[in-house]
């Protein structure tokens, strides 16, 4: 075995430390390797968790809750009211005001005039309905009998209305517009059944 000189010692010792550095600078880029790798790994999950079926699905489900899909309170069917239900139930309550003559404006009274010859009477007569799903309204054609108040007779409709399609049909009513079209003066009937009248003379 040969003994090392001190030249000599010191070059295997600078070797040394060199292999040293050299290790320590591998065993930090591994680990800074190793330190981003990671990194990656939520990035990839994030994908695949927008891809899933499952994601999708709930995704969907709330519109499983809208309206539109509602059931009713009870989950047994929905109840759907057809606007010429809810205008005859309004045209019923209008015809029991006091004041009210006839429903509709000249041209709805001929036709209805006609329809109760042939005893097909028209309840929805001069009475229009938009339905929502929860709200109605409603707009009124009527003819006032003299010498009733009109202000008075258009509030007492427009009370039956409300009362009429709340209790019955079980909807809100948002407004009912009434119009008045014309007076009936008792009258006019009168000069019209004089006009029909046979003589009694030759």
């Amino acid at each position: 075995m040969r003994l090392l000189h001190d030249g000599e010692t010191d070059a295997v010792a600078n070797q040394a430390a060199m292999i040293h550095s050299r290790f320590q600078l591998t065993g930090l880029i591994a680990m800074t390797i190793q330190t981003h790798t990671p990194a990656d790994i939520p990035a990839k999950n994030s994908k695949a968790t927008t891809t899933n079926p499952t994601a999708t699905l709930d995704a969907d489900a709330p519109a499983l809750n809208s309206p539109a899909l509602n059931k009713g309170k009870d989950g047994r069917g929905a109840t759907t009211v057809a606007d010429g239900g809810v205008a005859k139930i309004a045209g019923i309550a209008i015809q029991e005001i006091p004041g009210v003559h006839a429903l509709g404006g000249g041209a709805a009274r001929a036709i209805g005039n006609l329809r109760e010859k042939v005893g097909q009477k028209d309840l929805t007569q001069g009475v229009s309905v938009e339905v929502g799903q929860t709200q109605v309204a409603v707009d009124v054609t009527l003819v006032v009998e003299y010498p009733h108040p009109l202000q008075e007779v258009a509030d007492n409709a427009r009370d039956a209305v409300y009362n009429a399609i709340e209790d019955l049909v079980g909807m809100e009513v948002t407004e009912v517009n009434i119009t008045i079209t014309d007076i009936h003066v008792p009258s006019e009937d009168a000069d019209t059944d004089d006009d029909n009248r046979e003589p009694r003379v030759a």
